[in-house]
C-alpha cells in the first residue's frame, strides 16, 4: 500500500507540472532568425554584439509615421490578403501610427511575402524594400491576427518584450528547459540599446514570448514572478501598453 501512495503521488507531482498544452513550437520560433522572427542590419548586428548605442537609432523609424506595404503578386489569395488588410486595421484605429498600402510615390516599404520560411521581419524602416515573411501552409501559417500585427511591430521597431533591461523584476527565465543553443534568444539588453519610453513591463504585450518558447521538454522557459500560472504574451493584438508605447516612439 505504502509503494501505491508513493508511485500516485509520483504521478500526481508529473501532472502537477506545466506543459505547453499543444506539445508544437510556434511557427515563429522555427524561422531560424535572430530570436525566432527577428532579421537585423549589419548595423544592428554590431549594435547587439558590442552592447553599444544603436537600436534606438531614430534612423530606423517609418516617415509621416507610415509604412505602407505591398503584398507579393501571387503569394495570397482573396482570403488570405484580406486576413493581413484586417489585423493591420488595428494600427489604423487604435494608435496614432499608420499602415497602408504603397504607391508608386514611395521610397521605402515593406514588402509581404509568403515563403515557406516561418514569420519574420525586420526591426525599424530599413531603407527602400524590405521584405516580412508570413508563412500560411500545411506545415503551418502566420495568417493570426496576432502574428501579423507582431511582425508589422517589429518593422515599427519594436523588439521583444522580455529583451526588455528589467525584464528580471517581471519574469524568471527556467535556463535548464531552454532548447540547447538557444539561450541567446532570452538576451536582456541595456537601456542604451533599447528603449520601453517610459512605459512600465508588460508580461501580455503582443510582443511577448509565450511561456513555452524555445522549450526543450515541454515545461515553461518564461514564467510570471507575481503569478507563475499567467499566460504570457498574446496572440490577439495590441495591449494597452503597446500602444502606449508605439505612440511615444513615434512621437504622437
Amino acid at each position: 500500500m505504502k509503494t501505491l501512495l508513493v508511485a500516485l503521488a509520483c504521478i500526481a507531482g508529473a501532472l502537477a507540472v506545466p506543459v505547453n498544452p499543444t506539445g508544437e513550437a510556434p511557427l515563429w520560433t522555427r524561422s531560424g532568425q535572430w530570436q525566432g522572427d527577428i532579421v537585423l542590419s549589419p548595423e544592428q548586428k554590431v549594435a547587439i554584439r558590442s552592447g553599444r548605442t544603436g537600436l534606438i537609432n531614430t534612423y530606423y523609424r517609418w516617415g509621416d509615421r507610415t509604412i505602407p506595404y505591398k503584398l507579393r503578386d501571387g503569394d495570397f489569395n482573396e482570403a488570405q490578403a484580406a486576413i493581413i488588410r484586417n489585423s493591420l486595421e488595428e494600427y489604423n484605429t487604435r494608435t496614432c501610427v499608420r499602415v497602408r498600402e504603397a504607391t508608386a510615390a514611395d521610397r521605402d516599404w515593406v514588402l509581404v511575402t509568403r515563403e515557406d520560411s516561418g514569420c519574420w521581419s525586420y526591426v525599424g524602416r530599413q531603407g527602400g524594400q524590405q521584405q516580412l515573411n508570413l508563412q500560411d501552409n500545411q506545415w503551418g501559417t502566420c495568417l493570426i491576427s496576432g502574428t501579423v500585427v507582431h511582425e508589422f511591430l517589429h518593422a515599427f521597431g519594436f523588439y521583444h518584450q522580455q529583451s526588455a533591461t528589467e525584464r528580471d523584476d517581471y519574469v524568471q527565465i527556467l535556463w535548464d528547459n531552454i532548447q540547447d543553443g538557444t539561450a541567446y534568444n532570452f538576451d536582456k539588453y541595456g537601456a542604451d540599446l533599447i528603449s520601453e519610453f517610459g512605459v512600465e513591463y508588460d508580461t501580455e504585450s503582443v510582443m511577448h514570448y509565450d511561456k513555452y518558447a524555445f522549450s526543450k521538454n515541454g515545461q515553461p522557459t518564461i514564467i510570471s514572478i507575481r503569478d507563475p500560472n499567467q499566460s504570457l504574451g498574446n496572440n490577439r493584438g495590441l495591449t494597452d501598453r503597446d500602444i502606449l508605447k508605439l505612440n511615444r516612439m513615434y512621437g504622437c
